[in-house]
């Protein structure tokens, strides 16, 4: 039976910063869409904290409702492609930003963009992975396409968050000697049981040489910082190794030099979640299923009730959130 009403977290447009409120919504609040999902699980990620709390130019039309994850059941479906009971899976296609997002017991979304829960997941695990964990994979998919050397380590910046976490696991899974950056050594352990063998300081690849190359360190990295830490990372990257660039928590500014392209063949892959292609979007998902450790997924998510939402925001983007936090919307 599908609700009359439903509640959602609604950003509207404030001096300054947007103002926040829950409230209880009809069916007709919702925006146009051929598929109407009854939500179970959303997912917090670095963007939904730039969003609720202003520190980000996130939301660009309002009211919205933020959250760029969503999984549930379908409901209502104009669409062939999907029946009422279907459970699915969203992530990306601007929901959050430009469309109405997760952060609400009910959506109505555009066939296109939906997924069907990967076999072996429950809803909850998929928010477990989230945006977060298919950027993961979608960087590891990268560099193993484009220049990855077993024979040196890997590094993951930001490693104690969302996609660093997951990139962890991943790339320890696949047999790759993993360095893991954080400026949180009491996470030190945390990413140990993930599958991390060495540490960095984050400050030791934040901190600006003034050499246009380094030694040749890293047989590859996943990068969710940018600034300076990718410059760094950039100068010291092994001969026809890659860089997979997905955030920017550290400055969206690049101060580097062209030697580490024309002088060791080093690539620059951007890596963008949001707009990824449906046929690679639905391999980065089987292979999330396929070769995510479910024990693991587990040791780096918590569940969390969207009521807490307001608190968690400001917590991930003051660094303090470790790993994927889960967001029951019925809570």
């Amino acid at each position: 039976m599908v609700p009359e009403q439903f509640r959602a977290l609604v950003l509207e447009e404030g001096d300054g910063k947007p103002r926040a409120s829950f409230r209880t919504l009809p069916l007709s609040a919702l925006p146009e869409g051929d598929v109407l999902v009854q939500v179970v699980y959303s997912s917090l990620n670095y963007k939904d904290g730039l969003a609720i709390t202003g520190k980000g130019k996130i939301i660009r039309s309002f009211p919205c409702v933020p959250g760029i994850d969503l999984a549930g059941t379908v409901v209502e479906s104009a669409s062939p492609e999907f029946k009422p009971g279907d459970q699915v899976v969203l992530t990306g296609w601007g929901i959050g930003e430009r469309h109405w997002g997760g952060y609400s017991q009910m959506a109505r979304v555009r066939s296109q963009w939906l997924v069907p829960l990967p076999e072996g997941f429950t809803l909850e695990q998929a928010m477990a992975v989230g945006t977060a964990g298919f950027t993961a994979m979608l960087c590891v998919m990268a560099l193993e396409e484009h220049g990855i050397n077993r024979d040196r380590p890997v590094v993951v910046t930001g490693a104690a968050g969302g996609v660093g976490s997951v990139a962890v696991a991943l790339l320890a899974r696949r047999g790759y000697h993993v360095v893991a950056s954080t400026g949180r050594p009491e996470l030190h352990d945390y990413l140990r049981r993930l599958g991390a063998a060495e540490f960095i300081d984050r400050q030791e690849l934040a901190t600006p040489s003034g050499r246009p190359l380094e030694s040749e360190r890293w047989g590859g990295a996943v990068d969710t910082v940018g600034g300076d830490t990718l410059a760094s990372l950039l100068r010291a990257m092994s001969y026809g190794c890659s860089v997979a660039s997905c955030g920017l928590a550290g400055g969206s500014h690049l101060n580097t030099t062209v030697f580490p392209f024309i002088l060791r063949g080093v690539n620059l892959l951007g890596i963008d979640s949001v707009y990824c292609p449906m046929p690679r979007r639905r391999e980065a998902w089987r292979r999330l299923a396929e070769e995510l450790p479910a024990d693991l997924l587990a040791e780096m998510t918590t569940v969390r009730g969207l009521s807490e939402i307001l608190d968690l925001a400001e917590a991930i983007t003051d660094g303090q959130i470790r790993g994927r936090v889960v967001i029951d919307v019925n809570r």
